[in-house]
């Protein structure tokens, strides 16, 4: 008698699950955990953009204009990741962004305001929200220092309506803007100052105070910062595939944008296809990615055509409507991992679009194939993303929209929905809020060292390890169920309080 036990199949490989016709999510599938042979600080993230644009942490801000321009560029820049500034905007304002980015070396930007020496302080609004007011030769950033002004010093002034330069504090005192932190904090404590100018090419970009530095200095160690041959910060930007965004192009190309995402809903036509060929013949040295994609067939359609990264998601962002109002997308788990699949044969990096809500999405993203996530509502809310603070409900919140949302199309982007020239528009997202988050220098730092933590549990060192791992079918996965996913969560109490770090 044969008492020999047969093997059991533990799970399920990538290539059997994603094979069965369903639409999966990130919360629809689980990892189950591989062997640990290292430490969790082992664990590199390092990796690409696209081809030609390397990257110290797999994070991408998506070009939203809730999410990406100028101080989200150099924050994520500093961060080891890149922004992609958005195009819903005039062509010159997008290139400023991205010029102004590429121009600073510290996560620090401030608004400084000028005056000119025979001018006057007529209230304490004058200052804005500086402590100081910079007295220029001819009361502009573009214009020799001269010295300042401090707010608390014109505060206790009995006589307000001399001119500044009466009582002017004297001083050219700058310093380059290619300072890093530490330079900086150097040169505060040699000259016992609470603040210093940040000057590039005689232009005042940044005054940046004690205070500045020492709240960066308390973030978490940052990584190895995203920086280009030209020793300033990668900056991506994105643009439509219309004949006036070769104009567009022009300008960005001419403000030293490192790498461009044609930005549309649906990236398998002819239209972007042109404009591939189009970026390919007159930008050999510019890296373009295509989408946004989700099948096999739309990828290897755009990587014939040239592209040097694919973008990933349609419908999974939490403020589109895509899949709800048009019937056409893709679970995101299941189009990660598909295009993936084709797009590793050409060695062509994914970016994994939407759908991140936390860590674990992140490493679900990640593992399933791609080079990097782009987050939209995950860095939304931050110090750093464009938009005042209001407050709702007694929260502090900041306005998040989808760019196919009605308030957003109005701007323009109704252009990454092919529907510019419709005289009738319809919405393919919304407009909401989300609460404020503190800096992304703070909480990206916490949230990678989760991720790193989810790449020990599945016994992989680096993104290249867990790829490697899935396509060789022993990382093996399973579907949940509802129930298993309410388990999974937080469950249980009566109340709580959720804090990552």
């Amino acid at each position: 008698m044969d008492f020999t036990q047969p093997i059991v199949e533990d799970g399920f490989s990538a290539e059997k699950l994603f094979s069965q016709g369903y639409s999966y999510t990130y919360d629809d599938v689980i990892f189950l955990p591989h062997y640990i042979d290292f430490p969790t600080d082992a664990v590199q993230l390092a990796t690409r953009v696209s081809s030609n644009v390397p990257l110290s942490i797999p994070c991408v801000a998506s070009p939203m204009d809730t999410v990406s321009e100028t101080c989200m560029a150099v924050a994520m820049a500093a961060l080891g990741g890149i922004a992609f500034v958005h195009s819903n905007t005039t062509p010159s304002e997008q290139a400023a962004m991205v010029a102004s980015a590429k121009s600073r070396r510290v996560p620090i930007l401030s608004s400084p305001v000028f005056k000119a020496p025979s001018g006057r302080i007529e209230s304490a609004d004058d200052f804005g929200d500086s402590p100081y007011i910079l007295v220029t030769e001819s009361g502009s950033a573009k214009s020799k220092l001269l010295g300042y002004v401090s707010k608390v010093d014109w505060q206790n002034r009995n006589d307000k309506e001399v001119k500044i330069y009466d009582y002017m504090v004297n001083s050219s005192a700058s310093v380059p803007s290619s300072f890093d932190l530490g330079q900086i904090d150097a040169f505060l404590e040699e000259k016992k100052a609470n603040f210093v100018p940040m000057v590039d090419n005689d232009e005042v970009l940044d005054l940046v105070t004690k205070e500045d530095v020492e709240r960066i200095k308390g973030y978490p160690k940052l990584a190895k910062g995203s920086v280009g041959a030209d020793g300033r910060w990668l900056v991506g930007a994105s643009i439509g595939t219309r004949e006036q965004d070769k104009e567009r192009l022009e300008h960005l190309v001419k403000a030293g944008v490192n790498v461009v995402v044609l930005d549309s809903s649906q990236g398998n036509s002819i239209y972007q296809i042109d404009m591939i060929k189009h970026i390919k013949k007159n930008y050999r040295e510019l890296d373009v990615i295509g989408g946004n994609v989700v099948t096999i067939n739309q990828a290897d359609n755009l990587i014939q055509a040239g592209v040097d990264g694919l973008r990933v998601g349609m419908g999974s962002g939490s403020i589109c409507t895509t899949q709800e109002v048009c019937a056409v997308g893709r679970g995101q788990a299941t189009a990660v991992y598909k295009v993936s699949s084709t797009a590793y044969k050409n060695k062509i990096p994914v970016i994994a679009d939407g759908g991140i809500s936390n860590s674990g999405h992140i490493v679900k993203a990640l593992t399933l194939g791609a080079s990097t996530v782009m987050m939209g509502s995950f860095l939304a809310g931050s110090t750093e993303a464009p938009g005042a603070y209001e407050y709702q409900n007694g929260q502090r919140i900041k306005k998040y929209r989808g760019m196919g949302s009605l308030e957003a199309m109005t701007k323009g982007s109704d252009a990454r929905y092919l529907g510019d020239t419709a005289k009738l528009k319809i919405a393919q997202g919304v407009v909401g809020a989300v609460k404020d988050k503190g800096s992304v220098l703070k909480f990206i730092p916490y949230t990678m060292q989760a991720v790193k933590q989810g790449f020990q549990d599945l016994g992989a060192s680096s993104l290249q390890s867990a790829h490697d791992l899935l396509r060789s079918r022993t990382l093996r996965l399973e579907v949940r169920t509802g129930a298993a996913q309410v388990e999974g969560g937080i469950h249980g109490l009566v109340s709580y309080e959720k804090k990552y770090f």
